[in-house]
């Protein structure tokens, strides 16, 4: 546990009052409950410690736990016995309990054990806003201020002042669209001197459609979606319908809990539309298997599993597919309510192995539905072509491709007329199945309603439901992690015993309940994020300062955040000038080393990079490879996307500088806005240290500092004798990339001016938002 979520003990301990959420949980998860939590199969002992009623039963004359007797309770003699034999954790555990820690179970006994149900999983209530001390060193601007200002009062930090106007542009633009903004539109918001000259940048901003662009790249990662079907074939599919439906969701700010439903039940609505259908390509978006030889049931139930563990982690926050083989050993999901939960999507009407889009297919002519139907229901019957009918099964993927060149269609949910029953599997497997279940949730959740529909627009609503614990908090947690680089929980992945406390527990339910109670209104949440001061502070730290708070927990100073792989290329391209702004449509292919496909892949191994405006497309419309990413953006981060991702990692390596170095996006980026500005500010009319600034201020916002332009002058002089030694090297710069440069440039000049411009674009506050 953090330093600043558990404190720790002092001389005056004993008066401190132990919450078991925050204090006694987190020891036994990490500790205990591997032998001694809710998996009844690797129970030991029977006892299960973050059970109150398991733990505290008289058991032959004794009890685990004595509330009021630390002395008397068997937990914490055989924690202190000296006994090999008797000792827990037993002494060859590699995960041994602290001193402290010991001292913090004795207290909380001697409190008299007070249990509580876990805080994820218990009804959000709205807290009254704190008040702030008017000693605080800042104003609060909206409630959001004074939860963090609270906070604040109890620790060494003082909040910091706001940041500068350039600052704020780039930051706020950056987090609202994915780009950065133009050279015209931070002169407008410097000149604009009236009180509401951020609101009303926030407000133009919300308003670009470049907003949607930019949500919908993280939800993207959420929904696993690429453009190819994973496993060994890998075969191309095209989803990108969903995408595009994702990107005019969030423009035209649908309500998220109209975006909830129409994503994993729109098929199910009354007098479905077509919109509605596509939405659900949410869950059609799973690899799905085309090799012969496989048992299509097997995997089948591979892609109902991946709907539930999908389901459950984007919406709840939860590792429900720990509960497939067995009873979670940490939360209170039990492996029957795994399977309750899968009966939810155990219904689509699938093959479990399929070739590019397989059904059910939403068909944008309907002329090719039956044709299609009727070639996919051939290839089911042919059976196993390993076995035989090789040929023939080639001719009617043929046909199938033929037919598909020339009409659209995209993956979506659809159920058969007569639901599939469910039973637990046994460790999982798809052939050996226990009791039969029905459609249900996790009880200790939320309960289903009486009268709720067992399908998934019955598991919708049921997320939506205003008492669900976990569906407002986690959407809020991420919208907060997209503005501060973390969430006020910083496991998103996981609110569940093992994830990490909220660092504000008073301001995620408030966020939580103010979100509902605004009509789900995401644009109305960013916003409120966003014209806080707790947004808008300077993110710098002393040395102190980041000692006392590394991962700035208690907020104190603003975020300071890694732009995720297409922020950083779509930067490069908007400041050069050469990004397309079209929305929507197919997928894309930019540069690639050559090669790279036909050595990772057995089928369609040619990459036909795109050519013309197609390459400068933003990076959320590139094509996506499940078993061969794009390269350049695998650098920095970008992941397969074979499973749902909650939460990207974040590295810093060598490859990524020689990427933006070398790479053929970034080498002509640089190429253009070096031409540009030689063209633009007339070089031969200025100095070297007006063209330096012009171009840093293009990509920074700011002007350099003294020192930097200093640097930058001796560098631009060092490149100039280089290329002018070496005019090879120099054409061979000027001629990477597609894009011409239409007037005519000295080649050395231009090279030792690109050279400039692509050590700008390497900078690590160049690949940051401050």
């Amino acid at each position: 546990m953090s330093v600043l979520l558990t404190a720790p003990l002092t001389t005056n301990a004993a008066e401190r009052e132990i919450e078991f959420n925050r204090d006694i949980r987190p020891i036994l998860a990490d500790a205990c409950l591997h032998c001694h939590g809710g998996d009844v199969e690797t129970r030991e002992a029977d006892l299960q410690l973050d059970s109150a009623e398991n733990a505290l039963e008289a058991r032959d004359g004794y009890s685990i736990i004595v509330p009021g007797q630390p002395e008397q309770s068997v937990l914490l003699q055989r924690i202190l016995s000296e006994d090999v034999s008797e000792k827990m954790p037993p002494s060859d555990a590699k995960r041994q309990l602290t001193a402290q820690e010991i001292e913090m179970l004795k207290m909380w006994i001697s409190q008299g054990a007070p249990y509580a149900k876990h805080w994820a999983f218990l009804t959000p209530q709205k807290p009254l806003v704190p008040a702030v001390s008017t000693k605080s060193a800042r104003s609060p601007l909206n409630e959001i201020d004074n939860f963090i200002l609270k906070r604040l009062e109890g620790s060494s930090l003082s909040p910091k002042s706001t940041a500068d106007k350039r600052t704020l542009i780039r930051r706020v633009t950056l987090d609202l669209t994915g780009l950065p903004p133009t050279t015209e539109e931070v002169q407008n918001f410097l000149a604009d001197e009236s009180s509401d000259a951020y609101e009303k940048l926030v407000d133009r901003l919300l308003a670009s459609p470049r907003y949607g662009e930019h949500m919908a790249a993280t939800w993207m990662d959420l929904a696993r979606y690429a453009d190819s079907g994973g496993y060994q074939g890998d075969i191309p599919r095209t989803m990108w319908p969903w995408r595009d439906w994702v990107i005019n969701a969030y423009n035209s700010n649908m309500p998220f809990d109209q975006f909830t439903i129409e994503q994993l039940a729109g098929d199910l609505l009354p007098d479905a539309t077509d919109e509605q259908i596509i939405a659900t390509g949410f869950n059609r978006n799973h690899r799905v298997n085309d090799e012969d030889g496989i048992i299509p049931e097997e995997f089948r139930m591979e892609y109902v599993v991946d709907r539930v563990e999908t389901t459950s982690a984007t919406w709840m926050g939860l590792t429900l597919g720990c509960a497939r083989c067995h009873d979670h050993k940490f939360d209170p999901l039990s492996q029957r309510e795994f399977y309750s939960f899968l009966a939810y999507f155990n219904s689509v009407d699938e093959f479990g192995r399929g070739y590019g889009n397989t059904q059910p297919l939403y068909y944008y002519d309907k002329e090719t539905q039956a044709v299609i139907e009727k070639i996919d229901q051939d290839i089911i019957d042919l059976g196993d072509a390993a076995q035989g009918e090789y040929s023939k099964l080639m001719e009617l993927k043929k046909r199938r491709d033929e037919v598909l060149s020339k009409s659209l269609t995209t993956m979506v949910m659809k159920d058969l007329p007569t639901p599939r029953k469910t039973y637990i599997l046994k460790r999982g497997q798809y052939d050996q199945p226990l009791a039969e279940v029905s459609h249900d949730v996790p009880a200790e959740i939320l309960s289903l309603p009486k009268d709720a529909p067992e399908n998934r627009l019955g598991l919708a609503k049921w997320l939506l439901d205003p008492k669900h614990p976990l569906t407002a908090r986690v959407a809020v947690n991420r919208y907060w992690q997209m503005h501060f680089g973390r969430g006020l929980v910083s496991t998103p992945e996981d609110f569940g015993t093992r994830g990490e406390a909220p660092s504000h527990p008073e301001l995620l339910d408030w966020l939580a309940i103010r979100f509902i109670e605004s009509g789900w209104d995401v644009k109305a949440m960013h916003r409120l994020i966003v014209t806080s001061a707790t947004y808008l502070q300077d993110s710098s730290a002393t040395k102190e300062e980041y000692r006392i708070d590394p991962r700035n927990r208690l907020l104190a100073r603003g975020p300071r955040v890694r732009l995720s792989t297409e922020m950083i290329r779509d930067q490069a391209l908007a400041v050069a000038g050469l990004l397309d702004d079209r929305i929507g449509g197919p997928s894309v292919k930019p540069y690639q080393p050559e090669g790279v496909w036909s050595e990772m892949v057995s089928f369609a191994r040619e990459y036909e990079q795109s050519t013309g405006a197609d390459l400068y497309r933003r990076s959320l419309y590139t094509f996506i490879r499940r078993t061969v990413q794009p390269p350049a953006m695998n650098a920095f981060d970008f992941q397969s996307r074979e499973m749902c991702q909650v939460k990207r990692p974040t590295t810093n390596t060598p490859l990524q500088a020689l990427v933006l170095m070398n790479d053929p996006t970034y080498v002509e980026a640089a190429r253009i806005l070096a031409s540009r500005t030689i063209i633009d500010a007339k070089v031969d009319e200025i100095s070297d240290e007006d063209w330096i600034t012009e171009v840093f201020s293009q990509v920074l916002i700011r002007e350099p500092s003294k020192k930097e332009l200093g640097i930058l002058l001796a560098q631009l002089e060092f490149h100039r004798t280089q290329y002018s030694w070496q005019p090879k090297w120099a054409e061979g710069l000027a001629k990477i990339g597609e894009k011409k440069i239409v007037q005519a440039i000295d080649v050395s000049e231009l090279a030792a001016r690109t050279a400039i411009v692509s050590l700008i674009l390497n900078l690590d506050e160049t690949l940051n938002r401050e």
